[in-house]
């Protein structure tokens, strides 16, 4: 029950976080949503230990700003590209999910989705299939720091060593 009672304040405070908006209907709306989704995550039977919305505790703001001036930085070289498409040389490769959990990988694999100029294609226990849209854009995966980051997140790496 403890799950869903922080996966609910979770919610909630996303919702007014994104949402800036505190009118009635608004709100009605966030209560709707939270209500159907907190209904759709025990129907799946995903709220538990290892989903636990409180697994990342303090590290996850932290992990969002880095995330975003990644994104920032990605956008910037993605916009350069455009200007340059001689410079686009597309590539398919695999780099190891080096994570010890499953909401870890996954949450690997999707940061490396949000970030300008990389998709993550496939997600293996143990490696992912990545396209980049050059080399450099390769490179700031193959690096491993995004990699580094997601395991000091979920607790079981530190943020400054990638390897």
């Amino acid at each position: 029950m403890r799950y869903h009672i922080l996966l609910a304040i979770v919610l909630v405070a996303l919702w007014l976080a994104v949402s800036g908006i505190y009118t009635p209907l608004v709100l009605s709306f966030a209560v709707v949503s939270v209500t159907l989704v907190l209904w759709l995550s025990t129907r799946m039977d995903v709220v538990g230990r290892e989903h636990n919305p409180s697994l990342f505790s303090w590290r996850l703001p932290v992990y969002w700003l880095w995330l975003l001036w990644q994104v920032v930085l990605a956008n910037v070289h993605v916009a350069k590209l455009v200007f340059r498409p001689g410079r686009v040389s597309a590539r398919i490769f695999t780099a190891p999910a080096p994570q010890k959990t499953a909401i870890g990988r996954v949450t690997y694999a999707n940061s490396i989705t949000v970030t300008p100029g990389t998709i993550t294609m496939w997600l293996d226990k143990d490696q992912l299939q990545i396209h980049a849209v050059d080399e450099e854009s390769a490179d700031g995966v193959k690096s491993g720091e995004m990699a580094a980051m997601v395991s000091w997140l979920e607790g079981t790496g530190s943020k400054r060593d990638p390897s």
